[in-house]
């Protein structure tokens, strides 16, 4: 234990990253995304680094204290001890529950513990976790809004395949399904047949509304359809499991493995989507696919495409990962999409993507800014 690598300090960081225009789904409207940047210095000279993001810069302001509350358990602690770590924020934040603001807060923390060990190692996360392949398949996500006209969907369907992807993901959950039905006719007369096609309703529909559309879908081909219904519906999600023909696909605002093994046991999907920030990172988020492989249930992880990478090359019952490019001003690093379609697995050592300070300097804003004291 004297030779143990220790964390010595935690600092956090605050930005705003402007997107290019604004977004629509059926349940939001996005303009820019604001990210928490945490990094943990050792006594080894090595730094790790994670990060999250939420859609207010007041409320990334709470966040950002929580998580600063939060160096006491850590500051001190081997990095590598990231089972006990989290067994120790579980308890120290069960008056704050299992969800929500304390898990958004220790998601950058256990990050950056894994990037440490994997620096540490001298090897890419993926092959610490156990690899199952190099290169991982991933869908466009950052474009077919329902902020998009007609038009516009057909032209950024053809960016999309002029960028070398072979899937990619568009938003429905129009007033009026009949909209939403030509709007996949325009992208799949687009992209041809070859090409995986996804729809994401983003929670925006009821049951009734849901089975109305799914049904008219069902001639698209879709790999999956998206979302639904509101997460916690596990009733109404079970039964359009049941009774439309393409797979569901959802699990990405769900907390820790407990909300994806409740979904599971309610089949409310056939396709889960945990998302890395609210599964708490990385050490809680392998629990979370690897219950699933258990189950024989397929994984394609909510966007972070930087850091779920390792995920995706790690599991063998991984299908995507998301290619959502929102974060890439953070980094210093690239993603490069292949002629198969596919990002290669890093090869650099952690999670292979470091802050780029100097590009991230004019999105940095104050706690004050942000709603903070």
């Amino acid at each position: 234990m004297s030779n143990a690598v220790r964390i010595t300090a935690l600092h956090t960081r605050l930005a705003r990253i402007p997107l290019p225009r604004p977004l629509k789904t059926s349940i939001h409207e996005i303009a820019d995304v604001c990210c928490l940047l945490v990094s943990l210095e050792t006594d080894a000279g090595v730094t790790g680094e994670g990060y999250g993001f939420c859609f207010n810069a007041d409320r990334l302001g709470a966040i950002a204290q929580f998580t600063q509350s939060l160096a006491p358990l850590v500051v001190g602690r081997d990095p590598h001890d990231v089972e006990a770590l989290w067994t120790d924020f579980l308890r120290g934040c069960n008056f704050y529950g299992q969800s929500g603001v304390s898990i958004l807060a220790y998601n950058p923390i256990d990050i950056a513990c894994w990037d440490i060990v994997g620096k540490l190692a001298g090897r890419p996360l993926y092959k610490l976790f156990g690899a199952h392949r190099e290169r991982v398949p991933v869908y466009a996500s950052a474009g077919l809004w329902l902020s998009s006209s007609r038009d516009e969907l057909r032209d950024e369907a053809r960016q999309f395949l002029a960028q070398g992807f072979k899937a990619m993901k568009m938003r429905l959950g129009s007033p009026d399904w009949k909209e939403d039905i030509a709007r996949v006719e325009v992208v799949r007369d687009a992209i041809g047949e070859q090409v995986t096609l996804m729809a994401d309703a983003n929670q925006g529909l009821d049951l009734t509304r849901a089975l109305r559309l799914g049904r008219e879908l069902a001639r698209f081909d879709l790999a999956w359809f998206e979302e639904p219904v509101p997460t916690w519906d596990d009733d109404s999600a079970a039964e359009i499991v049941r009774r439309l023909p393409m797979p569901i696909a959802s699990g990405e605002t769900e907390y820790t493995r407990y909300g994806i093994r409740r979904m599971a046991r309610e089949r409310a999907a056939g396709v889960f989507m945990p998302d890395l920030q609210r599964m708490g990172g990385y050490t809680e988020m392998l629990k979370a696919v690897r219950y699933l492989a258990a189950h024989d249930l397929p994984v394609a992880p909510h966007i972070f495409t930087e850091h779920s990478l390792h995920i995706v090359a790690a599991a063998g019952n991984a299908t995507w990962a998301e290619h959502m490019p929102w974060f890439e001003p953070l980094f210093h690093e690239r993603m490069e999409i292949g002629a198969d379609g596919c990002i290669a697995a890093p090869d650099r050592p952690g999670t292979g993507f470091t802050f780029d300070w100097q590009r991230i300097d004019p999105y940095l804003i104050s706690p004050r800014t942000a709603g903070g004291s």
